[in-house]
């Protein structure tokens, strides 16, 4: 069996433990481009959870359709408020598509409705195609199953085999399942070693353990049951990858005394079940692990050290065009927009007493306080800086590796609105080589050649980088900051050989950089670590990656990860 065709299996067995108890499993995160995997997916969704409600969630909605809203017509019609009950009223499946566009907001309000309303749960249909697109973690914790299909193929994936009348045989044995003692610590410590924090993957581990026990017609949970709750709940959690732990030899206990011949073999065999050792869960766990996984953390943990990095520009308000937000109150004038709707809700409640208090009761009265006017978000572009040390007699190979590491970056560009800049600084001085842009063409015309030698006025690049993120910024830009040296600052911003004065004219560029809130990085690519640049790291308030002999694609994925969110 190929590994795509174990992968499907796998598939069809969480969707049927899913189809017996919905509330109890939370939901299911499916990541997976729209394409003929994902639809037979849905349609084995849609078979199994026959009989359930199934509501679709846009990833925008807002409170007033999750929570129940006046209903406008009813309450000007009726001449008091009417209310509409809100999709989280009442026992249903919740099915989000664009799922790694939910707003924290958002995110947050479903977890609540997922810990408190009983019969909710959420089935995450993630689109993603980049890995910083994902689904918020808050609503990560709360869904069981996890589900990656973005290299499944269409080959080795068939019709799902879900049989409703087998599924509600299931249904009502799924009551009289019983664990055996100590799966719950089994599967705690199974965590626990993966590096996974939450408290509720391993009772979800054993929800997804007892379906799959009533799905194999068992009234007990077996080893088979926990090692598939292991690969669908705790190994696509991982943090970290275990280490095998070999236990000492437990000493060998005295033979029981034989049992009364009165006691049923039935007996016997019931207290012969045992549980798996945590060592084959754990094998099954990291037979699950990507095999980059630790490539996928050091990238998260540089980001998470990266203060302000969000992958893309920053979030602009305006009430012209963008993404649509909620309404607020404000007042008419200027560029204002009305949003008509909202504003009849606000004012619908009111309507019965301002009749009666004024001699037009066939009018429709409106106040300065109901207006509510429209709000838009957009994404500014982002400009990301690259400033390259070009002294000392290895500048030209580092400013090459600079220039194929901008091209890789261009070759993105389109897709992330990303615009690149490169300052070089030798000499007693530093030179904007090419201001931010988008044209690859340009790029390699202004970087064919590039001059080097001379000390190293670290100082003037960081404040030439400074001034061209603040013309950036003005433009409607996010700057980052990428310096890339292998030497300490010997230059001051006068021009002087100084190295004290040079250091110190250097760390003040560095927070000068950092009171802007903008994200930045430092990759020191000496031969070895060199001494200060992670203090200078510190004061920039930037992670401090040492990369040795990095060649091009080395710096454009570590710049792209420290600037971009995990």
């Amino acid at each position: 069996m190929s590994l795509g065709e174990d992968r499907w299996q796998r598939v069809n067995l969480a969707l049927a433990c899913f189809a017996l108890d919905p509330a109890a499993l939370g939901g299911i995160w499916l990541r997976a481009r729209v394409g003929p995997v994902r639809d037979r997916v849905q349609k084995g969704l849609e078979t199994s959870l026959q009989g359930l409600t199934l509501r679709r969630l846009h990833p925008g909605i807002g409170d007033d359709a999750l929570f129940g809203g006046i209903d406008l017509a009813a309450s000007l019609a009726q001449g008091k408020m009417v209310r509409t009950r809100g999709l989280l009223g009442g026992s249903a499946v919740l099915v989000m598509p664009m799922a790694e566009r939910v707003k924290p907001g958002l995110a947050a309000r479903l977890a609540s409705a997922l810990d408190t309303k009983s019969g909710l749960s959420l089935i995450a249909l993630d689109e993603g195609a980049e890995p910083e697109e994902t689904l918020p973690r808050a609503l990560a914790d709360r869904l069981a199953i996890h589900l990656d299909l973005a290299d499944q193929c269409l080959s080795d994936a068939p019709e799902l085999a879900l049989d409703p009348a087998d599924l509600a045989e299931a249904a009502k044995l799924l009551p009289h399942v019983t664990l055996p003692d100590g799966a719950i610590a089994e599967l705690t410590e199974v965590a626990a070693r993966l590096g996974i924090a939450s408290l509720r993957a391993p009772l979800q581990a054993l929800a997804v353990a007892r379906a799959s026990a009533a799905l194999s017609g068992e009234d007990r949970v077996e080893s088979a049951d926990l090692t598939l709750a292991v690969e669908l709940v705790l190994a696509p959690r991982a943090t970290q990858i275990p280490a095998s732990q070999d236990s000492p030899p437990e000493p060998q206990a005295p033979d029981p005394p034989p049992a009364p011949e009165t006691q049923p073999d039935h007996a016997k065999d019931q207290d012969q079940i045992d549980l798996p050792p945590i060592e084959m869960l754990l094998e099954a766990a990291k037979a699950m692990l990507p095999p980059d996984l630790l490539a996928r953390l050091q990238a998260g943990r540089a980001s998470r050290r990266a203060p302000g990095a969000t992958g893309t520009g920053a979030a602009k308000k305006g009430n012209r065009r963008g993404r649509p937000l909620a309404s607020r109150p404000g007042r008419m004038g200027g560029d204002a927009r009305v949003d008509l709707v909202a504003t009849l809700r606000a004012a619908a409640p009111w309507q019965a007493m301002r009749r009666a208090a004024s001699d037009q009761p066939d009018r429709l009265h409106i106040r300065m306080s109901d207006i509510r006017l429209r709000q838009f978000q957009e994404t500014s572009d982002r400009a990301i800086i690259f400033v390259v040390d070009a002294s000392g007699s290895a500048a030209m190979a580092r400013l090459a590796e600079a220039k194929g590491a901008i091209e890789l970056l261009l070759g993105e560009a389109y897709a992330r609105r990303d615009h690149v800049a490169l300052v070089a600084f030798r000499g007693d001085g530093s030179e904007v080589l090419l201001p931010p842009t988008r044209s690859l063409v340009q790029t390699k015309r202004r970087l064919a050649q590039l001059p080097g030698g001379g000390g190293t006025p670290l100082a003037a690049g960081l404040r030439a980088a400074l001034e061209l993120a603040i013309m950036a910024q003005a433009k409607g830009m996010t700057p980052s900051v990428a310096l890339l040296t292998d030497g300490r600052a010997n230059v001051d911003l006068a021009g002087i050989a100084n190295r004290v004065q040079a250091g110190l004219d250097a760390t003040a560029m560095a927070r000068a950089i950092r009171a802007r809130g903008w994200p930045a990085i430092v990759i020191d690519t000496g031969l070895r670590p060199t001494g200060g640049l992670d203090v200078l790291a510190r004061d920039m308030g930037a992670p401090y990656l040492p990369l040795p002999r990095a060649d091009a694609r080395t710096l454009s994925a570590a710049v792209d990860a420290s600037l971009t969110p995990a």
